[in-house]
């Protein structure tokens, strides 16, 4: 394990991984009040022999960490936003060539504030993410034209009873994927906002068959 490090304008934790599953790269998005050791552990139980790469959200709020600012619950600051999204955009750029990563197999895992940044990744910067686990998300911002995430698969998990982020707003957020082109999944659990077993192994049984269905030879093509 790399221990904690800087890297462009976040703290961050590596890990690198071995054998069939170290080709990929899971970036772990942290909610309110985590930080780059948060979500490792369910990184090595989604994917285990991944690579793991998890920043640290750069805002404060009331001492918590962050991804971006909010004015209110659920009401985004829009302009801080865009800016820290392209930030987190710009990072896993130069993690990729750090590290010497496949670009095109980085997955981010988002829970809460982390999965509503990874969402405004797909949005604003399509071809930076590979797919996406978005646990409690939320719509970041609606893009003025959808962007073009053909086939990008992205796993959207919901709670049914959820305070923070409702049901409503997670179908509405698929919605917005879809119709961007990427092959999304919604999951939903009789939950609150906080993550329960369940989450984990659903995803990590969603995981696999993602990379399953990328590692499988072509068909052959017969003139």
């Amino acid at each position: 394990m790399t221990p904690p490090r800087e890297g462009p304008r976040f703290v961050h934790r590596f890990e690198r991984g071995a054998g069939p599953a170290g080709r990929h790269t899971l970036l772990l998005l942290h909610g309110t009040g985590g930080d780059e050791s948060d979500l490792l552990p369910i990184g090595r139980m989604l994917l285990p022999g991944a690579s793991l790469l998890s920043p640290r959200g750069q805002v404060l709020e009331n001492g918590m960490p962050r991804f971006f600012r909010r004015l209110a619950e659920g009401v985004f600051d829009q302009a801080d936003l865009r800016s820290r999204t392209d930030e987190l955009a710009d990072f896993v750029g130069w993690a990729v060539a750090a590290y010497g990563l496949p670009h095109d197999g980085v997955i981010a895992v988002g829970y809460s504030n982390g999965a509503n940044i990874a969402a405004s990744v797909l949005l604003r910067r399509p071809g930076v993410l590979g797919g996406a686990v978005l646990f409690r998300p939320m719509v970041p911002f609606e893009p003025d034209r959808p962007p073009d995430l053909a086939g990008v698969p992205v796993l959207v998990t919901g709670g049914r009873d959820d305070p923070i982020c409702p049901p409503g707003e997670t179908e509405r957020l698929a919605g917005l994927l879809r119709r961007s082109g990427a092959d999304v999944t919604v999951r939903w659990r009789e939950a609150g906002h906080g993550l329960v077993r369940e989450d984990v192994s659903d995803a990590a049984r969603w995981l696999d068959a993602v990379l399953r269905d990328r590692s499988a030879p072509s068909p052959d093509r017969r003139g």
